[in-house]
């Protein structure tokens, strides 16, 4: 050993826990015992002296020597000899965590499942292999605009082409699947490891027939949260190696382990299942965007309907927007602007989408999007119109099936017997139709027809190719071998009718992804819905009615084109946190408004400039609210009394 390099003596450990006053590195002294296991990213037990137990962490970093006169406890334990913290990752949550007030290790556990003894020895005992050779993929449309992006660690919101193709190996895929793994093979072809988000299952599994026809098998990996610890854990530690990996999952995919790394991409990146529900809430577009930064590779956002937040980053030349080399659109109808069908034309299926949906069975499947599954969405009192609610939640009552009791579409409760506490009656009234229902009234009107419902309690993948009517929820549409003969687009205007800013631009991400499942030709008709969006999915400009959404919202000081953080707990303390930040320049405090009893939510916007100094104030409230509460009867503190969420998705809800 060199003698003029010295053995670290410090270590230096996040803890593990979701205290905001612990989102800090503590120095422990490195006993000579575990001296030659003691090493960046490695798990570890330590002392906390401040609490009297042992707790788990992670070696972010050693040191030769601690400050003077600094007295240190010593490490209790190395637990594992691997480094399942790599520099990488902590660097990427130590940003996340900083730039929404949260704590670094919140995010590391979404990154790092926990420890998996059998298949950490398992991974210990086999000797790396190199990989698989791979060759890199045509990128079909792309070639020009995609292949140097990925040579030259490039960032672009990509357009993808809104149709179905076929893979070598004969599946029916959404051409954007084929255009993420070409682009993986890409980069493993070079050396380098891409890493490959999508929203859901669904996606998940083409984009993974599609990279299982361009890349060996020891070359991809799968991290999402449908899989079980130990799968979960193992593919973890496969890309830990040296080997290049296509690295696809959902959300916490951008969290994974890449030391060469040369693509990062994302689906459809507008998906709502992109939001982290726990703290510190990052969208996983952020934490990709951070990521980028820090290593210097390309970054692609690919989608049918660019999300508003993509836009803004277009407009101001932080990413390049591309297409294909050849432009592909389908055949929209909008069923509101036609002439001549009198009564008809108002009904939830105009006449002219039932005469398209005749045709077109003859021919293959055809795909009817609703709004919601179940039978009936809501029910309201036959004899004075009240809506019917529960009476645990107050929430709407609604039917999941023919025959079925009312239950509540909150919480679930059952509503055997009704009765109206307005007027007593014990009669109600069906208001609209959810999946059961479509299916049912569609099969009288197209007796013989095979009828097949797909939504979040009977999930459909994929159907044949063969006539059949698929009534299918939003998101839940499964793909037809060929595509389908039509798309019929219901229940559009009950969609536009959501309390949400993002409504419309929602509902053009789903009436599009739904219009790419189409076969060439084959006609899409939106039903009984006019203005922007539906006139943006007919002409297929996308683009541009992003780029009028957040032209909006920009006159508004609505996100995205300000930042925004909501602040809830008891009145006091939320007075005390958002007090400091009146001084900053373009930064205004909406509220607070009540909750409820006793706790109030106050709503901060900010110029994205003001990030730093915004989420800094904020963060130093959380601590001084953690430390500073009332002490419980048995010692401790009483849970914290303030909340933070930056970027809240529905702040004005």
């Amino acid at each position: 050993m060199d003698a003029s390099v010295a053995t670290p003596a410090i270590a230096r450990v996040l803890i593990d826990s979701p205290l905001p006053q612990l989102d800090k590195l503590f120095d422990y002294r490195i006993p000579p015992s575990l001296a030659e296991q003691a090493a960046a990213g490695v798990r570890v037990r330590v002392p906390l002296r401040s609490a009297g137990r042992i707790v788990d962490g992670f070696i972010v970093e050693t040191a030769a020597t601690a400050d003077e006169g600094t007295v240190l406890s010593d490490l209790e334990e190395v637990v594992s000899p691997v480094r399942i913290l790599a520099p990488e990752v902590w660097r990427l949550a130590r940003s996340v965590a900083d730039r929404a007030a949260g704590s670094a290790a919140d995010v590391i556990r979404l990154a790092i499942p926990k420890r998996q003894v059998r298949v950490e020895k398992t991974w210990l005992a086999a000797r790396a292999a190199p990989g698989s050779a791979v060759a890199p993929a045509p990128l079909d449309g792309y070639e020009e605009a995609l292949g140097s992006a990925i040579a030259g660690g490039r960032r672009l919101a990509l357009d993808a082409v809104p149709r179905l193709v076929r893979s070598r190996d004969g599946a029916w895929l959404g051409h954007w699947a084929l255009t993420m793994a070409a682009a993986a093979t890409r980069c493993l072809a070079a050396g380098l490891s891409a890493i490959l988000a999508v929203p859901d299952y669904r996606d998940q599994e083409q984009l993974l027939a599609a990279l299982a026809a361009a890349l060996p098998g020891d070359r991809i990996a799968r991290l999402d949260a449908r899989q079980s610890n130990p799968e979960r854990y193992a593919a973890l530690l496969s890309c830990l190696g040296e080997t290049p990996m296509a690295i696809v999952g959902n959300r916490s995919v951008v969290y994974a382990p890449a030391r060469r790394l040369g693509l990062i991409a994302l689906w459809d990146d507008g998906d709502p299942l992109y939001r982290e529900p726990l703290s510190p809430y990052a969208h996983a577009r952020d934490a990709a965007l951070i990521r980028q930064e820090q290593q210097g590779c390309s970054l692609v956002l690919l989608g049918h309907a660019r999300s508003t937040e993509a836009q803004r980053l277009v407009e101001l030349g932080w990413l390049e927007e591309a297409g294909p080399a050849r432009r592909t659109a389908p055949r929209v109808v909008l069923t509101a602007t036609q002439t001549g069908e009198g009564p008809a034309a108002q009904a939830r299926i105009p006449s002219s989408a039932l005469r398209e949906a005749r045709r077109a069975l003859s021919l293959g499947p055809i795909l009817v999007q609703v709004a919601r599954p179940g039978y009936s969405p809501g029910l309201s009192c036959a004899a004075c119109d009240e809506p019917a609610r529960c009476v645990n939640c107050a929430g709407p009552l609604g039917l999941k099936g023919r025959g079925t009791a009312p239950s509540c579409l909150w919480c679930g409760a059952i509503a055997a017997p009704w009765r109206c506490p307005h007027c007593g009656s014990q009669r109600y009234r069906m208001l609209g139709s959810g999946s059961q229902r479509t299916a049912e009234e569609l099969g009288r009107a197209f007796p013989g027809t095979r009828v097949i419902a797909s939504d979040g309690e009977r999930p459909l993948l994929r159907v044949a190719s063969g006539p059949a009517l698929v009534i299918a929820t939003r998101g839940a549409e499964p793909i037809a071998d060929g595509g389908y003969r039509a798309v019929l687009l219901l229940d559009g205007e009950r969609m536009m009718t959501r309390e949400s800013l993002r409504v419309a631009e929602d509902c053009l991400r789903w009436w599009a992804n739904a219009a790419a499942l189409a076969a060439p030709g084959a006609p899409v008709l939106l039903a009984g819905v006019s203005g922007p969006a539906a006139t943006a999915l007919a002409t297929w400009r996308l683009a541009g009615f992003a780029a009028a959404e957040l032209a909006d919202r920009r006159r508004l000081r609505f996100p995205p084109a300000v930042r925004v953080a909501t602040v809830s707990g008891d009145p006091d303390s939320v007075e005390r946190a958002v007090a400091p930040l009146g001084v900053l320049g373009r930064t205004d405090v909406l509220g607070p408004v009540e909750l409820e009893p006793g706790r109030v939510r106050s709503i901060v916007r900010f110029d994205y400039a003001e990030g730093a100094e915004v989420a800094g104030a904020l963060r130093s409230q959380l601590i001084r609210s953690a430390t500073g509460g009332p002490r419980r009867p048995g010692g401790g503190r009483a849970a914290p009394r303030l909340r933070v969420r930056f970027d809240d998705p529905e702040p004005f809800s």
